[in-house]
């Protein structure tokens, strides 16, 4: 797991990511990213064509793993990207839906 200093209150964020971000592997890709800043929560598709992830975890990782949204994995073209505050939620581990 890893341990970003600074900002350790545990907190959970909701984003929609718009574009080309179905069948580029943005999925487990974000989920590889999730796990290794130590985040549980999910990223699944929606039927209008948009990815959505809930992260939950320590401010400055769920932070790190939203500049990393906005970018994407190789495949994928972010056109749009908005996240919102959600209550923290204590899930098991990071999963793709």
């Amino acid at each position: 797991m890893n341990q970003l200093s600074g900002g350790d209150d545990l907190i959970g964020m909701r984003c929609l990511v718009s574009g080309r971000v179905q069948g580029v592997f943005f999925r487990a890709s974000t989920r590889e990213e999730a796990r290794r800043l130590g985040l549980s929560g999910y990223a699944r598709n929606l039927a209008d064509g948009r990815v959505e992830v809930l992260a939950c975890g320590p401010r400055a990782a769920v932070a790190a793993l939203r500049d990393w949204l906005s970018l994407g994995p190789p495949l994928a073209r972010v056109e749009a990207l908005a996240c919102e505050p959600v209550p923290y939620q204590a899930l098991s581990g990071f999963l793709n839906r």
